[in-house]
């Protein structure tokens, strides 16, 4: 087990909070979207919430190495060998952000040996800021004030199901039937694993692509609530950097890991 003191944790807050006030400055004038190859878009405020928080990170820890989604390029040569290492995504939900819907987060994790050790999960539009270390409590910070998180257990009824605002399909349309009454709410990025560990949703199912900065920061923040991120081929949380790919497989978070997850999986 590797420690994370205080400062390193306030730090790191900190500097999300700096990323995310830039992202906002961004926001608040006009901005020009382009594309990577695989579609996806990038904004400026993608690339300077980056820099920001990849210099701060080099400057804090500068013995760890840092795969970011803007900065994705180290080969899996060299990755292969890392213990411990951070794993960013400067915006999660550069669609929501060129919406303007407000639902973009900053998601900062620490790896250690390929499970999510420590995340900060900043929301820019409120400020409002998740945290947590494993075998440690979850928080949300509001006003220079921590509250400790705790998913909903046992899950309300009806479900209340996060659904992705940008990414949605007939498979999932039959899982959410198969799941019985729920109530669904169409949320952006890890915000929907933030509201799971604070116990106002129970279940988001994403049968569709994430990489895995998308979702290590609020696996860990879920997992220190009480609930997980699991996969839905082997049933067990996502596990980093453990092959070339950084795409990870579909999944379900749960608030409540009792729930009968596997009688709704659709083929």
């Amino acid at each position: 087990m590797i420690r994370v003191p205080v400062d390193l944790r306030e730090m790191v807050i900190a500097l999300a909070g700096h990323a995310g006030q830039a992202i906002m400055q961004v926001y608040g004038r006009g901005f020009e979207v382009s594309h990577k190859d695989d579609a996806s878009p990038v904004t400026d405020a993608d690339l300077l919430a980056n820099r920001i928080i990849v210099e701060g990170l080099a400057r804090i820890t500068p013995n760890l190495p840092i795969l970011s989604e803007e900065s994705a390029q180290v080969s899996w040569e060299e990755r292969q060998h890392w213990t411990s290492y951070w794993l960013v995504d400067p915006i999660d939900g550069t669609r929501e952000f060129v919406k303007r819907n407000g639902q973009f987060s900053v998601n900062i994790a620490l790896i250690h040996q390929g499970a999510p050790y420590f995340a900060v999960i900043q929301e820019p539009v409120t400020g409002t800021v998740w945290h947590a270390t494993r075998g440690e409590l979850a928080y949300r910070r509001e006003h220079n004030h921590d509250t400790a998180l705790h998913t909903r257990t046992p899950a309300s009824a009806p479900l209340q199901v996060a659904v992705s605002r940008s990414y949605n399909s007939d498979r999932v349309d039959a899982m959410l039937q198969r799941m019985g009454p729920v109530q669904s709410i169409r949320l952006g990025s890890s915000l929907k694993l933030c509201h799971i560990a604070e116990g106002r949703l129970d279940v988001y199912p994403r049968l569709g692509p994430t990489s895995e900065w998308d979702t290590a920061a609020g696996q860990c923040i879920l997992h220190a609530a009480g609930g997980n991120v699991l996969s839905l081929q082997t049933g067990k949380p996502f596990r980093y950097n453990r092959r070339p790919s950084l795409l990870n497989g579909e999944f379900i978070a749960l608030g409540d890991l009792s729930l009968p997850w596997r009688q709704w999986l659709v083929d």
